[in-house]
């Protein structure tokens, strides 16, 4: 597999790690010049100071929260999941929203994402008026139980 490809394009910047030798995900560092405050049910962009190049067209970076600050402090994706497509080359900006009663306080080069990069297909589609039967069917919400 080819390399994942990362530009520093701050200084300050730090590449993204990994925590232990089994972690899927990369961390990701907050570039903020100071502590910022985040309030309940705020919402905000948080800056890397990195750009990535993925290997290539049938892979996908996908952001996810780190589940610590979710669990313990309700600090979240604004869209649960960001997707980077394999052809961006911007700075990775983080939507982030405090979900909890109470401000959390980021502070500058703090873990608070992490990057996971993985394979993606890309079928043609194909309209059809015959998808096949399956014993589920069109059921949905809860039509296999709780």
């Amino acid at each position: 597999m080819q390399p994942l490809k990362i530009k520093k394009l701050h200084p300050n910047a730090v590449l993204p790690t990994r925590a232990s030798d089994g972690s899927a995900g990369m961390d990701l560092y907050a570039l903020l010049d100071a502590p910022l405050t985040l309030e309940p049910r705020g919402l905000y962009r948080i800056p890397t100071g990195i750009a990535i190049a993925l290997p290539g067209p049938e892979t996908v970076g996908l952001l996810f929260a780190r589940s610590g600050l979710g669990v313990k402090h309700g600090i979240s994706l604004s869209n649960a999941v960001g997707v980077i497509d394999s052809d961006y080359r911007g700075e990775l900006i983080v939507g982030i929203c405090n979900l909890s009663d109470h401000p959390y306080t980021l502070t500058p080069g703090e873990r608070f994402a992490q990057l996971v990069v993985m394979p993606v297909l890309l079928p043609a589609v194909e309209e059809t008026d015959d998808l096949g039967e399956t014993a589920r069917g069109a059921g949905g919400f809860g039509s296999t139980g709780k």
